[in-house]
């Protein structure tokens, strides 16, 4: 299995909100009320740029959930699993963890996670039933969405194309 350059990381894929829910809803939902304190993504330091192909990382006062899109359809949600002061080591690459590397990360730090939905893409073709995970702070959210074999990150409302169904 390839663990993205991450040691000891071991991705558990799931398709479709269905699965998402019944493996992993009761543990996002248990999140809400608790505190953002850190995100941590993979940086490129030769192009210096995020490295999209490796998890995110969102720690809830000492409780870390990753998440990572790969292929077409595949999300993994693991728990305390990925060591951010350990090196990523891919060929090619010089890639080292980074603490809130973009604006939109650091801006809901400090404040308690209101819900988590999973947004479910509702538009035509292939994507249809793609899931991503959402974080609604006051003012502010965190998506992390499959950009089609990568991670993407969205600040903003979920699309007219998704529709998002709130765990719980």
């Amino acid at each position: 299995m390839f663990d993205f350059g991450v040691a000891g990381y071991r991705p558990a894929w799931l398709h479709g909100r269905r699965e998402v829910v019944r493996e992993q809803g009761l543990r996002l939902h248990a999140l809400e009320g608790r505190t953002l304190t850190r995100v941590w993504a993979v940086w490129d330091l030769r192009d210096d740029a995020w490295f999209s192909d490796c998890p995110v990382l969102l720690d809830f006062e000492g409780e870390q959930v990753e998440i990572n899109h790969h292929r077409f359809d595949d999300l993994s949600i693991t728990w305390n699993g990925i060591d951010p002061g350990s090196p990523v080591r891919w060929p090619g690459f010089a890639l080292e963890w980074r603490q809130e590397p973009l604006d939109g990360l650091k801006a809901p730090l400090g404040l308690p996670l209101l819900r988590t939905e999973l947004l479910e893409w509702t538009g035509g073709g292939p994507a249809r039933g793609v899931v991503d995970v959402s974080f609604v702070f006051e003012a502010h959210r965190i998506s992390v969405f499959n950009a089609l074999d990568e991670n993407g990150l969205s600040f903003a409302a979920p699309g007219t194309e998704q529709r998002a169904h709130r765990l719980g």
